[in-house]
């Protein structure tokens, strides 16, 4: 049980050291307004702390810093939520009051802003598109070799992709094409589009359409490459920046996960509510192992639907951070219902 002088110095050493990313010391600790203790009477209680595990002592410095024991306890114990200043609250309200009908430009305008703002990696998880459903498709020809296909889900995700247009197919055939696939594929699942194909519209593409073969490789091009998840990055690089990551080795390694697109969505989905902090070797990635991550879901209506995951050191500013995922989740998710009530 720690006393309430311990808890005061452990929490003056913890922000000290997110601000600095030097180690603390006594005297450093003594000149601090609220803190009326000697140096020796703080040397003394730093011991005791570092005894307990909750600050070590790096070989170079007399100081001392937090360790992910300290973290832990300071996250769920010592925390007091941050004041985010009035630019930035505008700043976040007109990228949600704003008409945005695409969760993909949400999720990236949110991403890059997060970025910005903690000067961290932002990654925010799309809705998994084996839960999203087919509401629409355009194809627009571009010329005569190739056309836009346009894909637009139940939740708003909207996708383009071009594709090479097969020989023959004018733009009647391409209109009944479309006719058909909106007809018998509207409410199919993303995921299960080219099953739905080969099971229920062979036999009435090889009716209506003259050149079928040729359509069912449009087809499979279409539908055929569908990703399972959506990942948005902002600030991708900062971890640069920060002076726990000046190991190029480390750097790389980090990195090289991050932009695993499959490995980050299934580790970072989650179906649960609230803010979720791991720290240091809570993390199960060893890559990661180094960092903290917070993350928070959003929601349309009462569902979960995606997530946004801060990643920075574990020298993180923990209260910033949560305060800031804590009003992006929430405007996030009210931008999105609206949304989606909207296109239904």
């Amino acid at each position: 049980m720690l006393t309430e002088r311990q808890l005061l110095i452990l929490q003056v050493i913890i922000d000290d050291f997110i601000r600095s990313a030097q180690a603390v010391g006594s005297r450093t600790i003594a000149k601090k307004e609220d803190i009326s203790f000697s140096p020796a009477t703080i040397r003394n209680d730093m011991a005791d702390l570092e005894e307990m595990g909750f600050i070590e002592k790096p070989h170079t410095s007399s100081g001392r810093i937090p360790s992910e024991k300290g973290y832990r306890f300071y996250v769920d114990h010592l925390l007091s939520p941050s004041s985010i200043n009035e630019e930035e609250i505008g700043t976040i309200r007109s990228l949600f009051d704003s008409r945005i009908y695409e969760i993909e430009m949400v999720a990236k305008k949110s991403a890059k802003l997060l970025s910005e703002f903690t000067n961290y990696t932002t990654i925010v998880l799309g809705p998994e598109l084996m839960e999203t459903r087919l509401k629409q498709i355009q194809m627009i020809p571009l010329n005569r070799d190739s056309v836009v296909a346009i894909i637009v889900t139940d939740t708003g995700h909207v996708e383009h992709r071009t594709l090479s247009l097969p020989d023959g197919l004018d733009s009647s055939e391409l209109e009944k094409l479309v006719n058909i696939l909106n007809e018998q594929l509207k409410g199919c699942p993303i995921a299960e589009l080219q099953e739905c194909v080969q099971k229920e519209l062979v036999g009435i593409i090889k009716k209506n359409l003259y050149d079928h073969n040729r359509v069912f490789e449009l087809l499979t091009n279409l539908f055929g490459h569908t990703k399972a998840e959506k990942v948005f990055y902002g600030g991708k690089t900062n971890m640069f920046s920060q002076p726990e990551f000046n190991d190029i080795g480390k750097i790389r390694s980090l990195l090289s996960v991050i932009e695993q697109e499959s490995v980050i969505y299934n580790l970072f989905k989650s179906t649960s509510t609230g803010i979720t902090v791991k720290i240091g070797q809570e993390n199960q990635m060893q890559e990661m192992q180094d960092c903290s991550v917070i993350t928070a879901t959003y929601s349309i209506g009462n569902e979960p639907m995606g997530t946004i995951a801060i990643l920075g050191p574990t020298r993180m500013e923990y209260a910033r951070v949560i305060t800031l995922l804590n009003i992006f989740s929430q405007d996030l998710s009210k931008a999105l219902t609206s949304l989606y009530q909207n296109e239904k």
